[in-house]
């Protein structure tokens, strides 16, 4: 039989992980009522800009017209699509390369350079990168290409490609790094190169973390706000052809930064804003719920790391 000084101490202990378990179990409900009330909200404030313009035709709508109450999302769909997909194409040409230098290639001493260089890059706020861009990436586009304005499309998606390198990089280091050191010894035993092994067993493992980093820099661009709004011009008009990346633009976050202050409380175009917050939301969601079940498939049937 346990003395009564161990058995306080067992009881006193259990109280403890009891407590901590419900402090856990608290945060988690709190976390998914925070979700559900947000989504009630956007749901609640745009079912009217809904119901009065019509789903299908707000959503395909081709003019975005406060003034004359016309309230078509498709300029703003296009212009987000355009610099999420350019944004992203610059964010995986150097992110997924600088990633691969520093798990696999880099010095004791490069990496100690590159590595804080890289998080603090991360933790410069979006409003900076939008003033440097005003100042200068916006005027070299002007000046280089000719440009009545500097603020464009090319310009949102060049800063939000070079904004979101770093979170890229570091959770692609980290798959890469989690890699099993016995994979690449016997890929290098069996007469591979360093670059055959990097190729063919250290991507493949972990491919299922830089795929999921993908697809979650995706709901950061889009996203993203002040940034944009500095630069894209925020004119949410169709790009004359639709591919043109030298026009002016908008997306889902700068029509709603650059509008919400002069709305009037509980008009149509109040309601409307709110309507493409709801959109937004729901194609963040809809990413994040991707990125998990891409990953859970590609560990399923290669066994990522």
């Amino acid at each position: 039989m346990d003395p009564p000084d161990k058995r306080g101490l067992l009881r006193s202990r259990r109280y403890g992980e009891g407590i901590v378990e419900a402090f856990l179990f608290l945060a988690a409900i709190t976390s998914i009522l925070a979700m559900v009330l947000i989504f009630y909200f956007l749901t609640y404030e745009s079912f009217l800009a809904f119901r009065e313009v019509g789903v299908l035709e707000m959503l395909l709508g081709q003019k975005w017209h406060p003034p004359g109450d016309i309230y078509g999302m498709m300029p703003i769909i296009v212009g987000s699509l355009l610099i999420t997909t350019l944004a992203l194409l610059i964010n995986i040409l150097v992110g997924i390369p600088l990633a691969i230098y520093l798990s696999e290639l880099a010095g004791p001493w490069s990496r100690e350079v590159l590595k804080p260089a890289i998080e603090l890059l991360a933790g410069v706020p979006s409003i900076v990168y939008g003033f440097l861009g005003v100042l200068v990436l916006v005027i070299y586009l002007e000046r280089t290409f000719n440009m009545l304005t500097g603020r464009s499309i090319l310009a949102g998606a060049i800063l939000l490609g070079i904004m979101f390198i770093p979170a890229l990089t570091t959770i692609c280091e980290d798959a890469l790094r989690a890699v099993p050191r016995e994979f690449k010894e016997g890929s290098l035993a069996l007469g591979a190169t360093r670059w055959q092994t990097i190729r063919g067993v250290t991507l493949p493992a972990a491919s299922s973390g830089i795929i999921a980093a993908v697809i979650l820099n995706v709901g950061r661009i889009i996203g993203e706000t002040m940034a944009a709004l500095l630069v894209v011009g925020n004119v949410a008009r169709l790009p004359s052809p639709v591919f043109d990346a030298f026009d002016r633009g908008a997306i889902f976050t700068s029509v709603i930064a650059g509008e919400m202050g002069e709305v009037a409380h509980g008009s149509l175009h109040y309601h409307s804003l709110f309507a493409v917050g709801f959109v937004l939301l729901v194609i963040v969601t809809i990413l994040n719920i991707t990125a998990d079940q891409v990953r859970a498939a590609i560990r399923k049937k290669f066994g990522g790391y």
